[in-house]
């Protein structure tokens, strides 16, 4: 008997050999090339749009001779990033001296005195430096708060610990840490709160892979490229819909499974 061939399957499933519509194939094949080169469209603009972006925050500091357009018949793509890394790896090294210290702490000294900037020059220094110091904690764990009501736990990026004068101001003697809870699909915004440490459940789970997931709404799953783990989840999801599908065929009601009780 020949694959075109195949009888009917009597439990009603639809057999792997047969052959299956234009429609259904079409469909099948757009969405794999949507997924194959959505995230490399995506990711090719993205930078595009970065490097053309430096290049023309850059240009105008760039003396019109030695800029390469002016030789070239066109423009050449990336040249004001290449400054760009050159100029800052160049500050970094004059402020690791004295005399760079000194330059940045009388530019720190102007700034201080004027009351608008002041306020703005401080407060984006020590994001920067909390953010791109080496040594520093702030981001880098991921926890599992009670929120937004008992019963729902959130992803949240763990910071530091308020300083006295503020932790002497929240309720309560236990310590508290503050926490930053990303919001999907855009996990740049989100809520800032202080947290009890004891509320705080840490997980073994990067920054990236914490990323990951609020952006995709829970679609990607932390180790979703491990083939064992995609096997075991795909396995789960074939045996849940043969489950339902023999559920439906004769009309019975399956149970909801009691939630798992997190401990807090």
């Amino acid at each position: 008997m020949t694959s075109d061939q195949v009888p009917p399957d009597p439990s009603g499933e639809l057999h792997p050999d047969h052959p299956r519509g234009l429609m259904a194939r079409f469909r099948t094949y757009f969405l794999t090339g949507l997924v194959v080169a959505g995230p490399v469209a995506i990711t090719l603009y993205l930078t595009w749009w970065f490097v053309n972006w430096v290049d023309n925050l850059v240009r105008p500091f760039v003396p019109t001779a030695y800029r390469p357009e002016t030789y070239l018949p066109f423009g050449l793509p990336g040249s004001g990033l290449i400054v760009a890394v050159i100029a800052l790896t160049l500050l970094g090294f004059l402020t690791a001296n004295l005399i760079g210290r000194t330059l940045v702490d009388l530019g720190e000294r102007l700034l201080g005195r004027i009351p608008a900037v002041r306020a703005i020059y401080r407060g984006l220094k020590q994001v920067f430096e909390t953010l791109f110091s080496g040594n520093g904690s702030s981001f880098r764990r991921v926890g599992l708060v009670e929120f937004p009501s008992p019963g729902m736990w959130s992803i949240v990026l763990i910071s530091q610990a308020p300083n006295a004068e503020l932790a002497a101001s929240l309720p309560g003697e236990e310590e508290h840490i503050s926490v930053f809870l990303p919001c999907a699909p855009n996990p740049t915004t989100g809520f800032f709160f202080y947290v009890p440490r004891s509320k705080i459940i840490e997980i073994e789970m990067s920054t990236e892979d914490a990323a990951t997931l609020i952006m995709s709404a829970g679609v990607v799953q932390p180790g979703a490229n491990d083939p064992k783990r995609t096997a075991a989840a795909l396995a789960g999801m074939a045996n849940a819909a043969r489950v339902a599908n023999q559920g439906s065929a004769n009309q019975a009601s399956l149970q909801p499974a009691a939630p798992a009780k997190v401990e807090g």
